[in-house]
């Protein structure tokens, strides 16, 4: 390899991936890269035990720019750590096995940084259902995708260009995490929004650009979407402790939500007139409605998966809103994490 090429090193974190992990490591390795940079791929693999590990012998074997290492935690931000304390490369790119990256995905993140001169850089969120999926993975990806649902967040307008206070995923100058440090490794999930928001905190810039585009694949069945949304809400009065503050306000209304809803139903329980809990679920009912009519407007559905877009709503509310209270008990309580609401949701 020619001492003039610069590296870009793509980092990832992986558990029992035997069924997509050759598929992805082929579709990184023929990323279009710019003049004069070479590829590194490293793969943090979580003690797989489904063949992944065997997979992952046998194309780092075959495919020089392949490295993998063990990561016995088995959680997100010590794989991600221990693959980028092994990464080479003088720009890191995180990379997720379940995302498909457009062909010059990494060379708009290195160009994006260059023009920028952001210390972190990514693209919007976006969500596909699988080919020949059902009804139900439909439904999850149509609500992900749509802003009434949201809640307004920049990271899933597909359009957006412009200074934000998160990405998905991301692409930094490795003086990124000299600057900043790596991601927390006390947090099982919600390490990007931390370590974005202590960026921000620390004067650091992270631009969303629409140039850098990947599609991500959601979660196929009901239970996985409201155990996805538990976790991220449990995770989540952790990292406003560390800060004391929230990365948005939006993260706290499914909890107020579902401690109202808790409250209110049991004083209605000892007496206290219904009336209340009564106004505030048919208040909720309303919105949900008007989420669903927006979802129907903004995407083409077909009929099943519509019918369980409220559904899919009410999942991610109450899953995350239910998640953050049992996290804010924890944290207000001054245990440590429980690390059962780290277990993968796929």
């Amino acid at each position: 390899m020619s001492s003039s090429l610069r590296i870009v090193s793509a980092i990832v974190p992986c558990r029992n991936e035997q069924r997509y992990i050759e598929a992805f490591c082929r579709s990184v390795c023929a990323q279009v890269l710019p003049a004069n940079w070479s590829l590194q791929l490293v793969i943090a693999d979580g003690s797989s035990d489904d063949g992944t590990r065997e997979m992952l012998d046998h194309l780092s074997t075959a495919e020089s720019r392949i490295r993998w290492i063990d990561n016995p935690e088995l959680i997100v931000s010590t794989g991600l750590n221990r693959a980028l304390a092994r990464a080479d490369g003088e720009v890191i790119v995180r990379m997720d096995v379940h995302t498909d990256y457009a062909i010059d995905y990494i060379d708009q993140c290195i160009s994006v940084l260059e023009e920028t001169g952001a210390d972190n850089v990514g693209g919007a969120w976006r969500a596909v259902p699988d080919d020949g999926a059902g009804p139900m993975q439909k439904a999850v990806a149509s609500a992900f995708q749509s802003r009434w649902v949201a809640g307004g967040a920049l990271s899933r307008r597909l359009d957006h260009d412009g200074w934000v206070d998160t990405v998905y995923l991301g692409c930094w100058p490795r003086a990124t995490f000299e600057r900043f440090g790596g991601f927390d490794e006390s947090l099982a999930r919600n390490q990007d929004d931390e370590h974005n928001l202590r960026l921000v905190r620390g004067g650091g810039r992270v631009w969303q650009s629409s140039r850098i585009r990947s599609t991500y694949h959601p979660r196929a069945s009901l239970l996985q979407v409201f155990r996805q949304y538990f976790q991220y809400g449990y995770w989540k009065p952790f990292v406003i402790r560390k800060h004391r503050q929230a990365a948005s306000s939006r993260h706290l209304v499914p909890a107020a939500f579902v401690g109202a809803l808790v409250l209110l139903s049991v004083t209605t329980l000892l007496g206290v007139p219904a009336w209340p809990l009564a106004t505030l679920l048919l208040l909720y009912l309303g919105a949900v409605g008007i989420m669903t009519i927006g979802v129907a407007l903004s995407a083409k559905v077909g009929i099943g998966a519509l019918a369980r877009v409220p559904m899919v709503i009410a999942a991610y509310h109450f899953g995350y809103g239910l998640g953050s209270l049992l996290g804010l008990w924890d944290v207000l309580r001054g245990v440590r994490a429980n690390k059962r609401y780290a277990a993968l949701t796929r």
